[in-house]
């Protein structure tokens, strides 16, 4: 198999993932938020997982089938508005979003490792690396 061919599948029994992903705290919420069973979730994961080529449908229905099956559509002014505050950037940010502790934020803190300015606090030089820096020797004693 040549680097340029994508892989395919999954590298572990299939059963075994989907054990996995049924225990996962974290699939049982996004299940949840995109409205779907769990265990249909899971089977739909898997699906995508076992074939890296697959690309997902979709699928065009008028409002009112949509209607039928219970969704709310928007009107085009809802739309229009929709689009209008977040070309705006006031949507803000989705709760689920929020609860994920995803931020750049809460990023480890410590010494720049760009030499640009960052916190060196609590850092201390070791004295004979200094001097050798000093000597210009290239670390050689």
């Amino acid at each position: 198999m040549s680097q340029d061919t994508p892989k395919r599948g999954l590298k572990r029994p299939v059963e075994v993932v989907r054990a996995e992903l049924l225990k996962d705290p974290d699939t049982k919420r996004i299940a949840k938020a995109v409205g779907m069973e769990l265990e249909a979730y899971v089977e739909l994961v898997l699906e995508y997982a076992q074939d890296k080529d697959k690309q997902p449908m979709i699928k065009v229905v008028e409002d009112e089938e949509l209607h039928a099956a219970g969704f709310k559509t928007l009107t085009n002014e809802e739309a229009a508005k929709l689009l209008t505050k977040a070309a705006r950037g006031e949507m803000g940010v989705n709760e689920e979003y929020e609860k994920s502790e995803f931020s750049q934020g809460k990023a480890a803190k410590g010494p720049s490792l760009t030499g640009g300015a960052g916190s060196s606090e609590g850092l201390k030089a070791d004295p004979s690396l200094q001097d050798q820096v000093k000597k210009g020797n290239g670390g050689k004693a």
